[in-house]
């Protein structure tokens, strides 16, 4: 709750006018979260809109093979 007082989305850590950001489901319904503290965060819109129904997880790995290809492709 601190963070939405002050404005900061959970997953860029900008800062907002407070009523700009939307309550996120880290893990989103559709995916079997649930409404409840620790699940749900505020959001930019932007943020909101790039995560869709991604996990934590599905982030960290996109994270990996985008930084593997790039390693790949530095060594050609």
């Amino acid at each position: 709750l601190s963070l939405i007082n002050k404005g900061i989305c959970h997953y860029c850590q900008k800062t907002f006018k407070p009523s700009l950001l939307t309550m996120d489901h880290v893990v989103p319904l559709a995916r079997g979260g649930k409404t409840q503290p620790g699940n749900v965060v505020p959001c930019c819109p932007d943020c909101n809109r790039n995560k869709k129904l991604d996990t934590p997880v599905d982030q960290i790995l996109r994270q990996l093979q985008e930084e593997k290809k790039h390693d790949d492709d530095e060594q050609e």
